[in-house]
């Protein structure tokens, strides 16, 4: 209850203080941007079409198929101090996002607005994607068109009230009040607490995010889970990103127990029109929390070739387990395979 009369009270703060702030006379800015994605993917344990994918991560479960990943348009409206955001996504990428909600809810990835009193704090309520994590739900955002494990075991957006607080050009934070994970409504008393903070170098070439989400879920089980994000300029051409995470679930009841992960991206870019990056990752699940049991590993090679807005990602994957998790194209019933190499070819274009 305390969770909940706090953001009544900084929901009425902001609302007051957007009424003071607005001029009838003034006009905004408009800015419409989007993107549409498509993909197809061959997994080479499948190849007389078992039935079996062997995908086990977010957005990609196909087999031989040519795919529609997500067609988005963004529309952000921004008039003095406040700003407005829509952004609107179809196809089975929006819905796997939104896998909670049905109808026109699992259509809205974001949907806000927000409040600036200054240049070192905004308040923001609505729904956003999740802060935690080095991969995001737009395709042309990432360099690898596969998504990793700690992206699709982690939590994709949050629905809620935070304030971003700027205190110089290399440090700031943000803190928030949010339905519980992944949730649009949520119509009890359980709220979770979000927090970040972010720090960089003096040359920005270094930059560190840690991350937060915690609080009950439905099912009255306690989850906490802490993340960090850093990034690296080694050079014009070569960079190095880093995620760590670990989440700890505890059922009502019941005792705590956790998964984490660990992941490398090296990013190298020769030519304005070319790019490799490599990602490896790690995934600890051996007591199930995620539901697998095992400990897995994924490396991906995916190169980024440029034409303008359009990028074409070819990509060669393989994932690994200590337990055979993966299915041959032979097993009927259970899996007996402990690794499997796919390909993707993407692609994504923006404007």
């Amino acid at each position: 209850m305390k969770n909940t009369k706090m953001l009544l009270g900084l929901a009425v703060l902001l609302i007051s203080n957007i009424a003071n702030a607005q001029d009838s006379t003034k006009k905004g800015n408009l800015a419409l941007t989007g993107s549409v994605d498509a993909y197809y993917r061959y997994n080479f344990h499948n190849a007389k079409d078992s039935g079996r994918t062997n995908n086990y991560t977010s957005f990609t479960n196909s087999q031989n198929s040519f795919e529609l990943g997500m067609a988005s348009l963004k529309a952000d409206y921004t008039i003095g101090k406040v700003e407005a955001v829509a952004d609107l996504g179809f196809g089975r990428r929006a819905e796997e996002f939104s896998y909670n909600e049905q109808g026109t809810l699992a259509a809205i990835k974001q949907a806000y607005v927000s409040y600036a009193p200054s240049d070192k704090i905004k308040f923001t309520m609505g729904k956003w994607f999740t802060h935690v994590g080095y991969e995001v739900p737009d395709a042309y955002l990432n360099r690898n068109y596969s998504m990793d494990y700690m992206f699709s075991y982690g939590p994709f957006f949050h629905t809620g009230l935070k304030a971003d607080i700027t205190v110089n050009s290399n440090f700031s934070f943000m803190l928030g009040v949010s339905n519980p994970t992944d949730m649009v409504t949520a119509s009890f008393d359980k709220k979770f607490f979000i927090a970040q903070v972010h720090a960089a170098s003096s040359n920005s070439r270094i930059s560190a995010y840690l991350n937060y989400v915690g609080g009950k879920d439905m099912s009255d089980a306690s989850i906490n889970q802490f993340d960090l994000v850093a990034t690296g300029t080694v050079s014009s051409k070569f960079s190095i990103g880093y995620n760590g995470t670990v989440k700890m679930v505890k059922p009502a009841g019941g005792s705590s127990d956790s998964w984490w992960g660990s992941a490398l991206y090296l990013n190298y870019d020769p030519s304005s029109t070319f790019g490799l990056t490599a990602r490896g990752e790690y995934f600890g699940d051996k007591n199930g929390v995620a539901g697998f049991g095992t400990d897995i590993f994924d490396l991906t090679l995916s190169g980024n070739i440029h034409l303008d807005n359009l990028t074409i990602i070819p990509e060669f994957r393989i994932d690994g387990a200590k337990d055979p998790i993966f299915f041959n194209n032979s097993d009927t019933v259970s899996p007996s395979a402990k690794s499997a190499g796919t390909f993707i070819l993407g692609a994504t274009y923006h404007f």
